[in-house]
């Protein structure tokens, strides 16, 4: 028998256009080369986690969402994610669906390099208890559901108060995240290689309320105020979703894991930047 090259688990995001093709093409051609393929679906169950675990690598079919799916679930076990973009955006989707096939080649001969990217462990305390607990590669949003979107919120850095803020919501996110929804409300946009998170309020009812930008390090932590006039949503990376209750304390901190994502050289980054946000440098920026 013919000894594998190794183990490529392929997540597949199968709403996306020509997803399953696609899928079936690189399952093909992984295995035609002595590979040790799986198929699995984005939305996959926590049961199929041993399937990623065993894997050399991940191959990513979708957009940025389905990216930040996979290497939330890759990151505990150290598996690197190749992401092939078959959305839209494409921030961190950086490879073209069309050129899947040299990325991995060389992925997995070592000439493309491997972006460490910060994460933060979101958790939930209730009446002194551990009641949720999450992983975040882009961000965690406290936000009102209805219709007056207020809320109010004390917020804490290592235990020292920060200040009480009433806004539309409140936005930490990682590095990664900070070209999504922080920067849409305002936020700075970080090296996704650094270790940081950015605190952003949406909408404050108070103009001087500006984004805040601390080490990877700090904690940080929301507590929800009485009286709210609206229902509160945690949301973690646009994916998860978790309600919140009046006297509520959330927790933001360095997670124990970094996600592993194939990048292509530095330069990239800002190439990204300048072609999505359409910047020129000039009067037509």
């Amino acid at each position: 028998m013919k000894a594998t090259r190794g183990h490529a688990a392929i997540l597949v995001n199968p709403q996306k256009d020509d997803a399953e093709r696609l899928s079936r093409e690189i399952d093909a051609a992984l295995r035609a080369e002595s590979w040790a393929t799986e198929l699995l679906s984005f939305g996959l169950g926590s049961d199929d986690e041993s399937s990623i675990a065993s894997a050399n690598i991940l191959v990513c079919l979708g957009g940025d969402g389905t990216v930040l799916y996979a290497a939330r679930r890759a990151a505990p076990f150290g598996v690197p994610v190749l992401p092939v973009n078959l959305g839209t955006l494409g921030f961190i989707a950086w490879v073209k669906r069309d050129e899947w096939k040299e990325r991995f080649d060389e992925a997995v001969s070592g000439a493309l390099a491997v972006s460490e990217r910060f994460m933060l462990d979101v958790s939930v305390e209730r009446d002194g208890k551990a009641v949720a607990g999450f992983s975040a590669l882009n961000d965690g949003v406290i936000s009102g559901s209805g219709p007056a979107k207020i809320v109010e919120l004390c917020v804490s850095v290592n235990g020292s108060r920060l200040g009480r803020y009433r806004s539309d919501g409140l936005i930490v996110s990682t590095p990664t995240g900070s070209t999504a929804y922080s920067l849409a409300s305002g936020g700075p946009v970080l090296d996704p290689d650094m270790e940081a998170m950015v605190f952003t309020p949406i909408c404050p009812f108070t103009l001087s309320n500006r984004p805040l930008v601390l080490p990877g390090g700090e904690s940080l932590e929301l507590y929800v105020e009485r009286g709210q006039r609206e229902r509160i949503i945690l949301t973690v990376d646009g994916q998860e979703y978790f309600d919140l209750m009046e006297g509520d304390r959330v927790s933001f901190r360095r997670s124990a894991f970094k996600a592993r994502l194939f990048r292509h050289e530095r330069a990239a980054f800002f190439q990204v930047l300048r072609s999505k946000l359409n910047w020129s440098g000039g009067p037509d920026a």
